[in-house]
């Protein structure tokens, strides 16, 4: 494996709501980028088929309609959209990593914020659902377990995936590190409404989520790729049009941005934030080897006989269901054990 890799951060728009038509959009975009010479492509949270901003937007009373579609567009493992996407990283030989709203097998109302990491022979090396959804996504989405706490040996390296404010946690990126991760994916939404501009708006987005990336890269000693969403005209027509009183939160709430830090927390490559597209880099994974000198937090730069650290991997299920067959009890899970 050469130690060279260019990589992709997707910084686009879904079609919002439409999970058919964002993952034909998705299609087009690892086209774009793998014949452009990445070999690993990131997308934003949920990507597929879009971010919950409304949450934030409008009280829980005022958005059951919008559940329910949301509901509706979300992604299976075992869907159509998933297999479109296994399919299209085999045929050219790329590592996708997706952000996807997934929908339960159990449940018509349960719903993830969840990351897919696709290989280049369209198996899943991981799938991760958000330990615990941030601020109002807890409206959203159910909290999810430590199954996907992994990071997937690739041939573009040891990679990993955090989604959004998962990347505060410190825990939760420990764990990873203790994976040898080389390659660290954070995605985040479009844009994170927090205060109305009249109340002192929100806090810098672009500046905290540069911190988190770059704390990250420097303790981990990782390349860092850190993809965020867009909001596109069509998407904020739909808010505006549903509440034009939103207008003002939606139009002075900083945009995020997509791009990339080194394993000394220092940006390099492209970034994109006000406009639409693919921002790319080139990552040299033996500079992840040199920083390990200074301080390798998960070798010796620490001590294990004053901290010990279980992660539970578990993949958790509602119930299970024992049956009697010809006088044998069988224990049945649901299938979402094995995905």
């Amino acid at each position: 494996m050469s130690s060279q890799v260019k990589v992709a951060a997707v910084h686009a728009a879904p079609v919002f709501l439409d999970r058919a038509a964002t993952t034909a959009k998705a299609i087009s975009i690892i086209r774009e980028a793998a014949a452009a010479g990445a070999r690993l492509i990131a997308f934003p949270e949920t990507y597929i088929p879009a971010f919950p901003v409304w949450a934030a937007l409008w009280a829980p009373i005022e958005n059951h309609d919008l559940f329910v579609t949301m509901a509706e567009q979300s992604v299976s493992i075992a869907g159509p959209e998933m297999a479109a996407l296994r399919n299209e990283a085999r045929a050219l030989g790329v590592t996708v990593s997706m952000g996807i709203s997934e929908s339960s097998p159990v449940s018509v109302g349960l719903i993830w914020n969840s990351n897919v990491l696709i290989g280049p022979d369209g198996n899943i090396l991981n799938h991760h659902r958000k330990l615990v959804p941030t601020f109002y996504e807890k409206l959203v989405w159910a909290a999810g377990d430590g199954a996907g706490l992994r990071v997937a040996d690739t041939p573009v390296g040891r990679v990993g995936n955090l989604i959004c404010g998962e990347n505060t946690n410190p825990l939760a990126r420990y764990t990873l590190m203790a994976q040898a991760e080389q390659i660290h994916i954070s995605s985040w939404p479009p844009m994170w409404p927090t205060r109305r501009p009249s109340s002192g708006g929100n806090f810098n987005n672009v500046a905290a989520n540069r911190i988190r990336a770059s704390a990250h890269s420097f303790e981990a000693k990782a390349f860092g790729i850190v993809t965020a969403g867009y909001m596109d005209k069509a998407m904020r027509d739909f808010l505006i049009a549903r509440d034009p009183d939103v207008v003002d939160v939606i139009d002075r709430t900083q945009r995020a941005a997509s791009f990339f830090v080194d394993p000394t927390g220092e940006v390099l490559g492209d970034m994109l934030q006000d406009e639409e597209g693919i921002a790319y880099a080139e990552f040299d994974l033996r500079r992840c080897i040199e920083p390990k000198q200074f301080h390798d937090v998960v070798g010796y730069y620490n001590r294990f006989d004053v901290f010990d650290l279980t992660i539970n991997r578990k993949r958790l299920v509602p119930a299970t269901f024992v049956d009697k067959i010809d006088d044998e009890e069988v224990a049945f899970e649901p299938a979402e054990r094995a995905v």
